[in-house]
């Protein structure tokens, strides 16, 4: 029994059978620039991906996630037709949608990469991918919120704040009123519960609300501009980890901070997973230089200032969602690691950032005047039934089926037995993980993305946008086809199959909508069949070598 336990822990010293890192890792170049027709088929796709943004802008006004009262549009000549046209809007939005999804895919063999006859991949360069990305993200800037009305529920758990009140014993509709501006916005679901999030996010909203008041459009621009902190935060950390990982850096930007699910649903959709991906992210680059500066002369002062700095970035993520406090169990065994990987040493450095952690939390708990009352609405979002969720989708699927077998729906009750046992494997996967980070298997950036898949498919809810809190770390650890095949794949298929207003349309609507998309993208295809990479002409690179020790050039 012992055995098998080690063995499927991991620990049992077997460290030359297929695992994890050799599946989904390789090492990668950087590469060299693209040639000069590369170099003006990537103006073009560049050119492309924004055009579709703007057009995604544009048909939001009238199909995007609009408030219900103050709308800036509503009225207005030219502005508020678009609102009239729902059709027309709707397909505008979905059209720019498709637009910049096949951009990205296109943008992903520069990024990938084209092998040249001495077996070097041609990539674009940082700056020729950061400038893209630029360019994509700005009319997205100034549309309306797209996809999602979860910027309406921080507004009014900010306005809670701000009164003085408890928005973690409270909701909107009870605080508030059912008739309060703010409210009237809020999702019905989402009117009676408390705020899930944590106390530095409610902290920085509350600061929001006094910045402007009841003003909806302020405060969606503000809280905007929070967003685009935490993905410039990305886009300062991923690379870096990427490096770090052995993994060229564009190729982890195109997927990670350029990957349309990112551009939809935290630039345009404003979610606060932008600021926690951004400073878990930041946060493990800044604890991982410390970790790998313990042992190369470097004075023992900046090794414990490098560790104190990314243990305090990673708690401040935690609170404005918990999760992301994991990653200081990947940081603490790689330090463990480094300390001669015994239990004394795991220990050790648990008591050390453990330190760090809790008292960032209990500054920011108290200091925000909210206390320890977010422990208690950790599990706020399990109200909703998501089809993504694999333990849900079982669970509501077994219902279904025992209603049309005529045995009546035991959705509850199947539900009550799939999602413990989900929870039972997320938390297997991610012990295996962190002592494949102790024996040194695995690269704590991996092993941390491996485990944030887990918990995010075998939780009882998934958001589109959650599935970024293990792409954005696996990019930059994760170069295999196996891994970003189906992410591609995946990304690009979500992306394109959500309503842009957050809620539903008529059918016939979407129908409508989706039939001009498809003959518009179509006719955009042919014109263009010539002038971007429509067919592939070239090689894709080498494969990544076989690295069986992920640890190794990591430092």
């Amino acid at each position: 029994m012992l055995t098998l336990t080690r063995r499927a822990l991991g620990v049992d010293g077997r460290g030359a059978r297929l695992d994890v890192a050799t599946v989904l890792h390789g090492d990668e170049t950087e590469g060299r620039g693209l040639d000069a027709t590369e170099t003006v088929q990537l103006h073009r796709i560049r050119l492309f991906g924004a055009s579709g943004a703007v057009l995604m802008a544009v048909g939001a006004l009238g199909a995007g996630a609009q408030p219900v009262l103050q709308n800036p549009v509503q009225g207005v000549r030219a502005l508020g037709l678009a609102a009239r046209m729902p059709s027309a809007a709707l397909t505008l939005t979905m059209t720019g949608t498709v637009l910049v999804v096949l951009a990205w895919l296109l943008l992903g063999r520069f990024a990938i990469g084209r092998r040249d006859p001495d077996g070097q991949p041609r990539r674009l360069t940082r700056s020729q991918l950061d400038r893209t990305l630029l360019l994509w993200i700005l009319p997205l800037i100034v549309a309306p919120p797209m996809f999602s009305k979860d910027v309406y529920s921080y507004l009014a758990q900010s306005e809670i704040a701000a009164r003085g009140l408890d928005p973690y014993g409270i909701g909107p509709a009870g605080a508030l009123g059912v008739d309060h501006v703010l409210t009237r916005t809020v999702p019905n679901i989402w009117r009676d519960t408390p705020a899930p999030y944590g106390p530095a996010f409610i902290w920085l909203g509350e600061k929001v609300t006094l910045l402007t008041g009841e003003n909806i459009v302020a405060g969606i621009f503000v809280h905007r501009l929070f967003a685009l902190l935490g993905v410039a935060l990305i886009v300062w950390a991923l690379p870096r980890l990427a490096r770090r990982c052995g993994v060229a850096s564009v190729s982890a930007l195109w997927l990670g901070a350029a990957n349309p699910l990112l551009l939809f649903h935290l630039v345009a959709g404003i979610h606060n997973e932008a600021l926690m991906l951004g400073l878990m992210l930041a946060g493990v680059e800044l604890a991982l230089r410390g970790v790998y500066r313990d042992t190369d002369g470097t004075p023992r002062w900046q090794v414990v200032a490098w560790l104190a700095a990314g243990t305090s970035v990673i708690a401040l993520s935690s609170m404005i969602k918990v999760p992301s406090l994991l990653a200081l169990g990947f940081v603490g065994m790689a330090l463990a690691r480094k300390w001669g990987g015994s239990v004394r040493s795991v220990l050790t450095a648990a008591a050390a950032l453990g330190v760090v952690a809790l008292a960032v939390i209990a500054l920011i708990s108290w200091g925000s005047d909210l206390g320890l009352g977010w422990t208690h609405t950790l599990g706020t979002a399990t109200e909703v039934r998501s089809w993504m969720s694999i333990p849900t989708l079982l669970g509501v699927g077994t219902g279904l089926a025992g209603v049309l077998l005529g045995l009546g729906d035991h959705t509850t009750a199947v539900l009550s037995i799939t999602r413990p046992i989900a929870a039972l494997v997320a938390a297997f996967v991610t012990v295996r993980m962190l002592l494949g980070v102790l024996t040194g298997r695995l690269h704590p950036v991996g092993a941390l993305g491996v485990s944030l898949g887990a918990i995010v498919l075998l939780f009882p809810v998934v958001q589109p946008w959650y599935l970024l809190w293990a792409v954005i770390p696996l990019a930059a650890w994760a170069s295999r086809p196996i891994f970003r095949v189906p992410t591609i794949v995946f990304s690009s298929v979500v992306s394109v199959i959500l309503m842009p207003n957050g809620g539903e349309y008529q059918p016939f609507i979407i129908v409508q909508a989706a039939i001009a998309t498809i003959v518009v993208a179509g006719l955009l295809i042919i014109a263009t069949r010539n002038l971007l990479p429509w067919r592939g002409e070239d090689h894709a690179p080498a494969r990544p070598t076989e690295n069986v020790d992920a640890y190794a050039g990591n430092p």
